[in-house]
């Protein structure tokens, strides 16, 4: 009984921390506002737009870097540093939420998507 005890505390403490890491990396996954994105654009982050060349011609905040989703994303996305946290935004949040659950498995420490997109920016 003793044995049973043990292990069922075991894989207790098991199944908290895999629920805190899972909470954790969603933590490092997300959609932020307008406000924190501009916090976060203070730190030492890269700079994604996933809209189109032409829509990146038309505007686009300083300093980010062209990346268009519907143009070979998955491979042009891993020849930036993975390691650095990354803020992408597209026109209003459909692209970067698919290029957010693109990048999740791609070994980034975090990536936050523009909540409202560049259209909410200006």
């Amino acid at each position: 009984m003793k044995h049973i005890l043990n292990l069922s505390f075991i894989l207790l403490l098991f199944a908290s921390a895999c629920a805190q890491n899972n909470q954790s990396q969603n933590d490092n996954f997300k959609r932020i506002t307008q406000e924190e994105f501009k916090k976060e654009l203070q730190k030492d982050v890269q700079l994604i737009d996933v809209r189109t060349p032409k829509e990146f011609a038309a505007g686009h905040i300083e300093g980010a870097i062209n990346i268009d989703f519907h143009n070979d994303f998955e491979n042009q996305i891993q020849k930036i540093d993975l390691t650095k946290k990354t803020l992408i935004y597209c026109h209003s949040g459909g692209r970067s939420a698919k290029a957010l659950e693109i990048m999740k498995p791609m070994g980034f420490p975090a990536v936050y998507e523009l909540e409202g997109g560049f259209s909410s920016w200006k």
